[in-house]
């Protein structure tokens, strides 16, 4: 693909952005929830671990804690029972605790809907606080950079950081804000069944014609 301008650029990632549309209309988080609380908890578990074993192990875990004061008066090892099936387990039972302090104690138990507050809780950086906004608020605040969306954009070619923030900085000045939580689920349902990270499947990809494959061998 020859050198492409800015302008080039950004019409590509229209292109981008409506094949994605058109391959994963409904794309949403995998994860279970139904408030806010459930929705950073079950973010903080799905750390190193798949959606799948965290939807396993959230229905026990949240009839049992409903409020952030539950979390805060905790048991740590009672609470590290129920989260063990997520792996690290001692460090996340620590953080979920650490959360529920914060959020009785600077936001009257309930969390915050903006970047700033989200960020003020332990362990919680941009990527959890991009989930807990998109999804439990319906908030553009960011673009949620992970495994995926970093192997995928520097594909495409939208990046050539490897600093998570940095490439968040890439993304919110080439995609629309509109589109910023709709891609980040896209392009994660896109690197789970396509663009794998040993081996994509090209031939079956929607993008095909609009990736540069950067550093596809």
């Amino acid at each position: 693909m020859p050198e492409e301008t800015a302008a080039d650029l950004r019409k590509r990632v229209r292109q981008i952005v409506t094949r994605l549309r058109r391959r994963f209309p409904h794309a949403t988080t995998a994860l279970h929830f139904t408030t806010p609380l459930e929705m950073l908890v079950a973010t903080v578990l799905s750390a190193q671990c798949t959606d799948k074993v965290v939807n396993e192990v959230t229905p026990a875990l949240f009839r049992k804690y409903k409020t952030a004061r539950d979390y805060a008066e905790a048991d740590p090892a009672e609470l590290e029972q129920m989260i063990r099936r997520t792996g690290f387990f001692r460090n996340k039972a620590k953080s979920l605790i650490g959360i529920g302090k914060a959020l009785v104690a600077e936001f009257g138990g309930e969390v915050p809907d903006t970047m700033e507050g989200l960020l003020r809780l332990p362990g919680a950086a941009r990527k959890t606080a991009n989930v807990v906004l998109g999804n439990a608020f319906g908030k553009a605040e960011g673009v949620v950079v992970d495994t995926h969306v970093k192997r995928i954009t520097y594909r495409l070619g939208l990046t050539k950081e490897k600093d998570p923030e940095k490439i968040e900085r890439d993304l919110m000045a080439l995609v629309p804000r509109k589109d910023w939580i709709f891609f980040g689920h896209a392009v994660i349902l896109h690197g789970r069944e396509t663009c794998l990270a040993r081996k994509p499947k090209c031939e079956e990809c929607v993008l095909e014609e609009v990736c540069p494959k950067v550093g596809v061998i």
